[in-house]
């Protein structure tokens, strides 16, 4: 039965960070009454808050050998003589020897951390299960129970109907099987509390479970390619070659668990290598779904590549950043609560100073609601042309805070999202025409049937062109300095700028060439100075 609650608690890693959330969050119902007696009363002196923090501090006394303080973790020792507490101090030593032989504590994760306990775990409410030991009559579970003090705090401790179940058991003298295979000395030396050999063996299981799931997944891995012929480029074997490394870690973890508690080493070496294990299986589980939102995003990303679909693809790279950001948060923060670091306290202290994190990360938010803005809004997309205040460039990166522009100069300008959602945005990329309006001036000498005939001409080659649309205007606008201006109004159908210049540059040759043909000259800006001659009042006149 204990292999299959580690295996359960095992896969709990993956479930929602709302249900991780309740192993640290005091019970609802009973949220007024815990608040009230941690508000107004002190703390317990041996740290015996709550199930986990029993368990914690009975493991720590296990690993120091100091059973007289032990003794402070059972019922009876609120009224324990001298005696009594001697007493009680070899029934500590008698109760570590049962769990290392026998025995197994919940995982820390597991227990919870709320001053009253699990409240729905089918136990009265003043008790909950923290682990179990075996016996001639079968398995007994070890109980927890809570004391609420006339003074003081409430406090959890082992119960007394455990203690006499322990005290039945007959003493635990032999040599645990597994530490005969290595040397009896290292079984004398002790490291943290618990013999070398121990922590030797549970390292070895560890690298064993480590080494045997990657040589599975390795087997398996190698039959998708070569028996199922998948080829790389199948989704189905990148899902693999993608989730195996990860997975692997992670059910090794599940195994490390299940292994353990049927071992017979020292408690307090299977307590701590469990909680960090704990942690290792937190990474794993992180780094599966950090692949699996790549390869998901990569995928999706070609798709809508493929169908030119950039308005989607910068959306796309918002929620997959957004989705890593959740899944580090919710890592750490199971990561911190695994080390027994008070992450309620963190979160309350938060809500405290939550106006000054709000006044000092108002620019943070800003950039925040900009880059949700132009996700929304989608006035440019990754890709784009655009001119941004002024800034030119394509769009190289639409991020959660900053938006990078690719200049013509080959330089990035990083662009906060809160000022770049402000700014007028002018998006060259989204013009389905482009605008052919040059204005000709020609030579002052034109006569007005040559303008004529200039116009004429004008209007016909652009009614010929199949890439100009109808109508196209053309008109003489007016008398210049030195020309006399033909304005052509007209739109040219692509949307590509390079098309355009091309287009653009054939339109004009074929002007020069029309203008050539009826006559007349181009102008070029020039002046004329007039110089009387003083003597005879002869005027002079000197184009320059």
């Amino acid at each position: 039965m204990r292999g299959w609650g580690i295996l359960l608690y095992a896969f709990l890693f993956a479930s929602s960070w709302a249900t991780h959330a309740q192993s640290f969050l005091t019970d609802p119902g009973t949220a007024d009454e815990s608040t009230a007696f941690t508000s107004t009363a002190a703390p317990d002196p041996y740290g015996r808050e709550s199930p986990r923090s029993l368990a914690s501090g009975l493991v720590d006394t296990f690993a120091k050998s100091d059973y007289r303080r032990a003794a402070h973790y059972f019922e009876s020792s609120a009224s324990a003589t001298n005696t009594d507490a001697s007493e009680l101090g070899k029934l500590a030593k008698r109760l570590q020897q049962k769990l290392d032989a026998s025995g197994s504590l919940l995982p820390f994760t597991t227990l919870s951390n709320a001053p009253t306990g699990v409240t729905d775990d089918g136990l009265p409410i003043d008790q909950e299960r923290i682990g179990s030991f075996r016996s001639e009559s079968g398995e007994i579970a070890l109980i927890a129970r809570r004391m609420t003090p006339d003074e003081g705090s409430p406090f959890w401790v082992i119960s007394a109907d455990s203690l006499a179940a322990i005290a039945e058991e007959e003493p635990e003298t032999a040599r645990p099987p597994m530490t005969t295979v290595l040397p009896a000395a290292l079984t004398d030396i002790s490291i943290a509390g618990a013999p070398v050999a121990d922590w030797l063996i549970l390292a070895g299981m560890a690298i064993v479970a480590f080494l045997g799931m990657r040589l599975v997944f390795a087997i398996v891995l190698r039959i998708f390619r070569m028996g199922v012929r998948l080829p790389e480029k199948h989704r189905g074997y990148q899902f693999a070659e993608a989730a195996f490394p990860p997975l692997s870690l992670y059910l090794a973890v599940i195994l490390f668990f299940v292994g353990t508690q049927e071992l017979q080493v020292a408690i307090v070496a299977r307590q701590v290598l469990a909680r960090y294990a704990t942690i290792v299986a937190w990474i794993a589980f992180v780094w599966l779904l950090w692949r699996l939102i790549d390869m998901v995003t990569d995928l999706w990303s070609a798709r809508m590549a493929r169908s030119d679909r950039r308005q989607a693809m910068s959306a796309l790279v918002f929620v997959r950043r957004s989705a890593k950001s959740v899944l580090a948060i919710t890592a750490f923060v199971a990561v911190l609560d695994t080390l027994d670091i008070n992450v309620t306290t963190g979160i309350a202290a938060l809500g405290l100073g939550g106006l000054a994190i709000a006044l000092g990360a108002q620019k943070t938010i800003e950039n925040l609601v900009g880059s949700l803005t132009v996700i929304i809004d989608q006035p440019v997309r990754v890709g784009d042309f655009c001119k941004v205040g002024e800034v030119t460039g394509t769009v190289e990166d639409i991020g959660m805070r900053s938006t990078r522009v690719r200049t013509n100069a080959r330089t990035v300008v990083t662009i906060p999202n809160g000022n770049f959602a402000s700014q007028q945005i002018e998006n060259y990329s989204r013009r389905d025409r482009f605008l052919f309006n040059p204005v000709i001036g020609l030579t002052y000498d034109t006569s007005a049937e040559k303008m004529r005939a200039v116009l004429e001409s004008f209007r016909s080659l652009l009614k010929d062109d199949p890439n100009v649309m109808d109508p196209a205007r053309v008109r003489f606008i007016g008398f210049n300095a030195s020309s006399v201006d033909v304005e052509i109004f007209a739109y040219v159908l692509t949307f590509d700028y390079e098309t355009f210049l091309g287009m653009r540059e054939t339109l004009l040759l074929k002007i020069m060439d029309a203008v050539e043909e009826e006559g007349a000259s181009i102008a070029f800006p020039t002046q004329t100075i007039m110089v009387r001659q003083a003597e005879t009042g002869h005027v002079c006149a000197a184009p320059i």
